[in-house]
């Protein structure tokens, strides 16, 4: 396993060590001890999410509030997403600010996002299994978001407008301005 910063401080790509030989291929998608020496900080997964979505159904941009925010851990397991984060501590430097990367089953990229950002997807693939592990249990109470098409976050998808599929919460995200963080 390798840890690669992002542009948005305690972001960091993962890359997983993998085997591949004439049976398939083989990696470890998560090992405790390795992330804590490369991160230099403990965080404890409590919860395992996993969603199936398809073409063009964009997730997020989705995050917990207060003592219920979320670290999260998040991998493609079979397809491929353009995966964003969007810093939201207000005292951070690259505060509003959003980083973009593909995951796929092919790169096997993970990405870490610490607790304080929003988190979206949109699937690139005809079908994609996305899961993510969880430092905090979900609190429906303390769920929030914004909206992926934010003028001033200024996020490019990678698929055509008319192609997007929301949910209806999602298109009632407020705009990052409109928080009260």
């Amino acid at each position: 396993m390798t840890l690669k910063n992002t542009p948005l401080d305690g972001c960091v790509l993962v890359q997983p060590q993998v085997f591949k030989d004439q049976r398939g291929s083989f990696f470890e998608s998560f090992n405790q001890q390795k992330f804590t020496e490369l991160y230099g900080q403990v965080v404890h997964f409590v919860q395992d999410n996993q969603s199936i979505s398809s073409y063009g159904t964009l997730r997020g941009l989705h995050f917990q509030q207060g003592k219920y925010a979320q670290a999260k851990l998040v991998r493609v397991v079979t397809g491929k997403v353009l995966d964003v984060v969007v810093d939201l501590r207000k005292d951070s430097s690259t505060f509003g600010q959003h980083h973009s990367v593909e995951l796929s089953d092919e790169n096997n990229l993970q990405i870490f996002i610490p607790k304080g950002f929003a988190h979206g997807f949109v699937c690139l693939s005809e079908k994609v299994i996305f899961e993510y592990k969880c430092d905090a249990y979900y609190q429906p109470s303390a769920e929030a978001g914004i909206r992926f098409d934010d003028p001033d976050v200024n996020i490019d998808w990678k698929i055509p407008a008319e192609d997007v599929i929301l949910s209806e919460k999602d298109k009632q995200l407020p705009l990052l301005k409109e928080l009260k963080l």
